[in-house]
């Protein structure tokens, strides 16, 4: 594993142990010579997770539109900064550039971004893991809807599985090496009532 994209908050959230997450998971991707590949900005934990690599001597990349250049205050000493024209370009640039895909804590546009890279790997246009960086049970709430939507027949139990749940770095990336793909999605048109 080359790099691994992190999506993460442009704040610090209410607890402390969340930017210390971030910040033990930049020491780690910068100790196995794990490029980070994230959204480019200096604040909250976007901001902590990327100087924690550049402290302990990793490669950071930064992806940006430029409508969010000054609002999300660009990082000033990143080892790349690329600067897309949209959104949409900024995601499909951090998947490119990705071997894997990691959630630290965050609000709506850390879930958007990941659940663009989770529909992907479901319907195939990737094979590339997954995680939930479960800092202070973050995570536990959206995984009980995930289970839900096992139960309700709305996610196929392999790809809520695929998902690497995990509050240790080292464990989480551990983890990531040993990923293996649970394939496409498939469909029934018995259970769609078509035959």
């Amino acid at each position: 594993m080359k790099a691994v994209a992190v999506f993460c908050g442009s704040s610090n959230g209410s607890n402390k142990a969340y930017r210390e997450g971030a910040i033990a998971l930049g020491k780690e991707l910068a100790k196995r010579g794990i490029k980070l590949v994230y959204g480019g900005a200096c604040v909250g934990l976007m901001g902590a997770v990327a100087d924690s690599v550049l402290e302990a001597g990793g490669e950071v990349i930064g992806v940006m539109p430029k409508m969010l250049k000054d609002k999300e205050l660009a990082h000033p000493a990143l080892t790349d900064l690329i600067i897309v024209d949209t959104m949409h370009e900024r995601k499909a640039k951090m998947a490119e550039l990705a071997d894997g895909f990691i959630a630290l804590p965050g609000g709506a546009g850390t879930l958007e971004e990941f659940f663009e890279v989770v529909t992907w790997a479901q319907i195939g246009l990737h094979q590339k893991p997954c995680g939930l960086y479960n800092t202070n049970q973050f995570y536990e709430p959206l995984m009980a809807v995930f289970a839900h939507m096992v139960d309700e027949q709305f996610l196929q139990e392999k790809f809520r599985a695929m998902l690497v749940l995990d509050e240790n770095p080292s464990s989480m990336l551990d983890r990531f090496n040993m990923y293996v793909a649970p394939g496409e999605k498939t469909y029934s048109k018995k259970e769609e009532g078509i035959l």
